[in-house]
Formats: structure tokens, sequence, C-alpha cells
């Protein structure tokens, strides 16, 4: 129901770039650009400064996007309150997750949510834990699941369950011959991990450091962007690395890989984000509130002890 020049305009200045915000809304970019300039017409203001490829905004663009930001989530919420006098669970819900959680979790809970609420469409976007975070706290996601803890100030975070990580090599290497794996044994061998930004590397990083191997010391030898192609170059022979164990149970069964327990063991929580704000749709919380009795989400407290 908000003026569209508005989205718009809101979208490219979250993003700040015209071809982001025509990828994030579907258009093309000589639309974006022109529901823009109508906008700048209408105030008689220029809310972007171009240069160099590059743009930010004016003074005039700052004051637009703090009111639009206002304007645009007072509309959603007053959409969210009628539609729920119909008493029914229906919309889009807009969520994130990183990729073990997208790949190996989410889909089983979305099927089961979809059944309890028909009215409802999933909208999932797949990215590294920290893209989800920014997206939520921009409110282009209604909520996130991360593997990482938030260090967002204006999200909620909430532990929704636990994960294993585990040492995979290939089925030669001498580190398969291992019953356990220390993270000193570990350090001068090759490693392969994922690209800073990664909820999973930020929690090995933490794993390697508090257990005496600080990361200047790991003979780090690739950094891949995706759990695929850390397993092929494994599986390669390229190095090791340290995955969830539940995204490498087929090639482990296929003897294309072999997993060996860390020592100590290495379990993250899988976590919850959403804003912050009072208002809440009843579509969301009804998420909520599936995921707090979702029967194969080991749930955890704050102090790491299962409940």
């Amino acid at each position: 129901m908000a003026d569209r020049r508005l989205q718009v305009f809101y979208t490219v200045a979250k993003q700040l770039s015209f071809t982001k915000a025509a990828e994030q809304l579907f258009m093309t970019q000589p639309a974006v650009t022109f529901q823009v300039k109508q906008l700048e017409e209408h105030f008689n203001a220029r809310l972007f400064e171009r240069s160099h490829g590059k743009i930010s905004l004016t003074p005039a663009g700052e004051l637009a996007l703090d009111y639009a930001e206002r304007i645009l989530n007072l509309t959603a919420e007053m959409e969210a309150r009628v539609s729920e006098l119909t008493g029914q669970v229906s919309g889009p819900l807009l969520i994130g997750a990183s990729t073990t959680i997208a790949e190996y979790i989410l889909p089983r809970m979305l099927g089961e949510f979809k059944q309890m609420h028909p009215e409802t469409q999933a909208r999932l976007t797949v990215a590294n834990s920290e893209t989800i975070e920014n997206k939520v706290a921009e409110h282009t996601l209604d909520l996130g699941l991360i593997e990482s803890p938030s260090h967002h100030p204006n999200l909620v975070t909430r532990a929704c369950c636990e994960d294993e990580l585990v040492m995979i090599c290939a089925p030669n290497s001498e580190l398969a011959r291992l019953t356990v794996a220390t993270p000193k044994q570990l350090a001068s061998h090759p490693y392969i991990t994922r690209e800073s930004g990664s909820g999973t590397r930020e929690v090995i990083d933490d794993y390697f450091n508090h257990n005496g191997v600080p990361a200047d010391e790991l003979n780090l030898s690739m950094e891949l962007g995706s759990r695929e192609a850390i397993k092929g170059a494994v599986i390669a022979g390229l190095g090791f690395a340290i995955v969830s164990s539940t995204t490498v149970a087929k090639e482990v069964k296929l003897g294309e890989l072999a997993a060996v327990p860390l020592n100590p063991p290495l379990r993250r929580q899988l976590t919850l984000v959403y804003p912050q704000e009072k208002f809440r749709s009843k579509l969301l919380q009804a998420f909520l509130d599936y995921m707090a009795s979702c029967p194969y989400l080991v749930e955890v407290t704050p102090n790491n002890k299962k409940k």
C-alpha cells in the first residue's frame, strides 16, 4: 500500500546500489532509476550523490530514509493487523538461513508448518550468517536462522538447537586413522575453511583459539564459499576441513570421506534472530511458537544444557 517510489528509494538507500536494489525488487535497473527520479522530482531535492560509479545519500536522502523506514514499517503492521481480523494465519513468511540449516533442517520444518497453516507461503533466502543478520535488521527478512551467535544489537537472539561438527578428510589420509582429532594434531595439516563472514568459520576459529591454536598457526590452504566446494576439495585430498556432521553423512556412508570426532567435542548452537519491535505479526508468532515445540530440534538453554 505504501508509495512504490518510497519502497524503491528505501531499497536503493539500504543497498547503496541501483543494481542490487533492482535484483532484490525483481525490477530492471532503468525502472528503479525512474522511480527514484520521480521521488526526487516530487520533493524537488536530490536524494543521492552519484560519483565514479558509487552513490551516497544526501542530507535530504538521509532524512527521507528515516521517514521511509517508519512509514514502511507502519504500513506492514497495518496490513498484518487488518488481515489478522479474519483469524487466519496467512501470507508470506520471509525466512533467511545459512546453508547448512537451509538444506538439512528447514525443509522438513517448512513442510510441517505449511500443513498446519496452508494459507502461508514461505520464501527462503540462503546466505552466510552475517548477511542474514543484516537482512533481518533491515526488515527485508522476517527472521533468520544462523550458525553462530548473533552480534547485532537490534535483534532478538534465541538458541534453537545444537549441531556437532567433525573433522573430515580423504579416506586415504593419515588423519583418517585417528579415532579422535585434537586441535594441535590438526594444526600442521593443510586446512580448508569457509570464507570470512560465515557462521561456521567463526565457530571453528574460536574453537581452535580456545584450545591453544591461534589462527596464524593453522596451515590454511584454501578459503571456499560453499560447503560443497569444501567437500570436493577434501575428497580430492587437498586438506582437511571441519563441518557439521549432518552435512557429510552421505559421503561418509559411500566411503568418499572419513569423519573423525573432535576432542574436545565441538558443538554449536544454531541461532534464531528476529527484530526487537513490539509488534509481531500472527504469522511470525505462529512460526516462532512452532519452532519452540518442534519435536526434532534439540533445544538448548543459555547455559548450554539440553532441555
